[in-house]
């Protein structure tokens, strides 16, 4: 039965409040710095990371998981972006440019098409897709792990641009907070206790370095409803329908993948339809509230899980205190050394990294290691959304290639019959090996094949049998299908009038997906 208090609170209260003020507080430049990637205002960014997060984290398919805006999905936004700039005309151009609103303009588009994302993955979840992210490939899997980890190291060097050797020292310092507090005591977060530390340090002695006040001014009010103003029609919905796509998938591709690394950390399983529903809930949210489009983040999420953040009330507690700092405590949230933020999610980046993989990639087979490799390069110098596909395609083509040979036996019942008894899929892939293995001018009248151990996958196999017993027809001889399955059967049902079948077919079960 499930137990309400763990799903909500998790293992305590205070383990997720205090996980929860980690995550919010790390939130703040992240939600910045994809903001200005996106070419918005960063309250959008935070707006996206209040609403999301909090949607996410109420009715999400994992409790503690985190969401908010990311750069996997403002990448595509800035595509966007461009796409919208070349739509102008010429002197709207000049005029906006003039007043300042060129990117209030383009924010309209933005939200148009984060409201239509939403819709998709709604539907997504709705169908009950989201179970196709189990297709994705173990070594994709570490591929994207270990890909986006070197993205979120790589993500903190810009910030260390026209800083001293202060920022170095305060960096390493709030790593060996985070790494060895955890030995003194588990009590309260060691992200928190760094913070809290690093910041006293900084303060007390007015050092010199970047703070959060000096990526943007994060001050403002609580997000307001308000419809996209641009003139909403069929070449505005057109322009934007590509890239609302895109959103879709890139965001749910980063949430479910997400949501499996999550459910290795915690032994417990996820839900991925109710998780693509939930994040479509909150995009279409974010459209109407000045919000941008939003996924999973597996780099705070993880800062969630490694705090003790496992119930929901870790991720309502993020959103509530974002949204806090940008209403009320904007000002003290400024005074907090970027130094400390940095080394925190260099911390989340070694830890994300699969280590492990580097042992077992010794054991793989060629190809997998392939697919590990590329998905990690893909993912840094790429997109994420390319590089799990690109990992999920040739994984594919593997086990095709692998599985392309129909293998059979043969024997005789009697003087006049043939028996071909196959092992192996009949598809795309093994029609022309299955093709090779009859003997049709040297075979008696009687040809039967027996399925018992094969299986007829699509309509290239389907093909394949009707034109072998033409072939037999044509020689004046009768084959006959032994032993198909009752699902063989309903795609053979259109093969052709020469095929027939034995009334001692067994009966298969069918596993079904509850």
């Amino acid at each position: 039965m499930l137990n309400i208090k763990d799903t909500i609170i998790g293992k305590s209260v205070k383990s997720d409040v205090l996980s929860g003020i980690v995550v919010a507080i790390a939130l703040v430049p992240e939600a910045i710095a994809f903001s200005i990637i996106a070419g918005v205002s960063p309250l959008v960014g935070l707006y996206t990371a209040f609403i999301l997060g909090l949607i996410t984290a109420l009715v999400g398919g994992k409790a503690g998981m985190i969401s908010g805006a990311t750069g996997a999905i403002a990448v595509v936004l800035v595509g966007l972006g461009v796409k919208v700039k070349e739509s102008i005309p010429e002197d709207l151009m000049l005029q906006l440019t003039a007043n300042g609103e060129l990117s209030t303009y383009i924010l309209q588009y933005i939200l148009l098409a984060t409201i239509l994302a939403g819709i998709f993955q709604v539907l997504i979840g709705v169908f009950k897709l989201g179970k196709l992210i189990r297709l994705v490939p173990q070594p994709a899997m570490y591929g994207f792990v270990n890909g986006l980890a070197i993205v979120i190291a790589l993500a903190q060097f810009p910030l260390f641009k026209g800083e001293s050797w202060i920022m170095y020292a305060l960096v390493a310092l709030t790593m060996i907070i985070v790494k060895f507090f955890p030995k003194v005591s588990t009590a309260v977060p060691s992200g928190l206790v760094a913070i809290v530390v690093i910041s006293a340090v900084v303060i007390g002695m007015d050092l010199d370095t970047k703070r959060v006040g000096d990526l943007a001014d994060i001050s403002g009010n609580l997000p307001s409803f308000a419809l996209p103003t641009l003139h909403i029609d069929m070449d505005a919905v057109l322009m934007v329908l590509p890239y609302s796509v895109l959103v879709a998938l890139v965001g749910l591709i980063e949430s479910l993948l997400t949501l499996s690394v999550l459910d290795e950390m915690g032994g417990k399983r996820g839900s991925g339809n109710q998780e693509c529903i939930a994040q479509g809930a909150g995009n279409i949210t974010c459209g109407f509230f000045g919000g941008m489009a939003g996924c999973a983040m597996i780099g705070q999420s993880i800062i969630n899980f490694s705090n003790g953040g496992w119930g929901r009330l870790s991720g309502i507690t993020a959103a509530i205190l974002l949204i806090s700092f940008v209403v009320a405590l904007s000002p003290y949230i400024a005074l907090i050394p970027v130094a400390v933020l940095v080394g925190i999610m260099f911390m989340v980046s070694i830890g994300t990294f699969e280590w492990e993989s580097g042992n077992r990639i010794r054991f793989m087979p060629n190809s997998d290691k392939f697919v590990l490799v590329a998905v990690t390069v893909i993912t840094i110098f790429a997109d994420l959304a390319i590089a799990v596909i690109t990992g999920i395609i040739i994984s594919a083509l593997v086990f095709a290639w692998n599985h392309s040979k129909v293998r059979s036996r043969t024997y005789r019942e009697d003087d006049n019959t043939k028996v071909y008894e196959f092992d192996g899929p009949l598809f795309f892939g093994s029609t022309t090996s299955f093709f090779e293995l009859f003997d049709t001018k040297h075979d008696p009248e009687n040809i039967v094949l027996d399925f018992k151990d094969a299986r007829v996958m699509d309509i290239s196999g389907v093909e394949a049998i009707d034109n072998i017993t033409k072939k037999y027809a044509d020689a004046g001889k009768k084959l006959t299908i032994r032993h198909l399955s009752e699902d063989c059967k309903k795609i053979l049902k259109d093969a052709g009038p020469f095929c027939t079948y034995e009334e001692d077919d067994p009966k298969y079960k069918v596993a079904i997906n509850y």
